[in-house]
């Protein structure tokens, strides 16, 4: 096995204080490689410090469908307003307000150039999941970035020979699932478990190479670094009802 990790860290959601803590738990040094799933921003109180570090120490990020809500209002010539309050609605008040009302292009820019997936070769790394009916080259950020019930409710993996790692969805928030736990489906992991929620607190990171778990708390401050299969809560996809099927209803 290597001496490299492979860090995985699920939604920062502008809370830089915790993510501070969390890396401060894995200690990386300059060979572990460090991947973020996307939504760097909104909801916590410092998401330009967040993207300004993540940005300064060159790491991988992913866009996630925060960033694609952003981009949305601020990367193109015209702002919609039904766009930017769709978007203050979702969490952005808290960047806009961390950034000073200001958003330097600088910021801008490196969003926009945000890859929507890293394959590893043993793990696929995306910010939300992937449609199960679609093959992959048909799709793009509106799988990646936002597909939530269709992807869970799959009972079939996706890829033969990789895992998929995701982000987006709270981890709770799937059937039999506790706050805090890490969410296993057909072929994928969820590691989003909620670091601005008031049910959770959890920010988790994932080492890939190592199976560990990483775990800091917003708010009472605990950190807790644990082997995979005990943070493991299995999902039962029969019991995840997609859109699909409630349309049919």
């Amino acid at each position: 096995m290597s001496h490299n990790r492979r860090i995985v860290i699920g939604d920062v959601h502008g809370h830089y204080d915790t993510l501070v803590a969390l890396l401060n738990s894995i200690s990386p040094n300059s060979n572990d490689e460090i991947y973020f799933l996307g939504d760097l921003i909104d909801r916590g109180p410092k998401s330009a410090q967040v993207v300004d570090f993540v940005m300064r120490n060159q790491f991988k990020c992913l866009r996630g469908n925060h960033e694609e809500m952003m981009l949305d209002v601020v990367g193109g010539p015209e702002v919609s307003i039904e766009l930017y309050q769709g978007w203050l609605y979702s969490g952005g008040h808290a960047t806009v307000a961390s950034y000073d009302s200001k958003i330097p292009q600088e910021h801008i820019d490196w969003m926009k150039n945000l890859p929507l997936y890293y394959d590893l070769g043993d793990y696929w790394l995306v910010h939300a999941g992937v449609n199960p009916d679609v093959p992959l080259q048909q799709q793009g950020a509106e799988q990646f970035c936002w597909i939530r019930e269709d992807f869970h409710s799959s009972n079939k993996a996706f890829f033969k020979d990789k895992l998929i790692v995701t982000g987006h969805t709270i981890t709770f928030t799937l059937p039999g699932v506790q706050p805090g736990q890490i969410a296993a489906g057909k072929g994928w992991l969820d590691i989003e478990t909620g670091a601005y929620h008031h049910n959770s607190g959890w920010m988790t990171a994932l080492d890939l190479n190592r199976q560990k778990v990483y775990q800091a708390n917003t708010f009472d401050g605990r950190i807790r670094i644990l082997p995979l299969r005990k943070a493991i809560a299995k999902v039962d996809s029969s019991r995840v009802i997609s859109r699909r099927m409630r349309k049919r209803a």
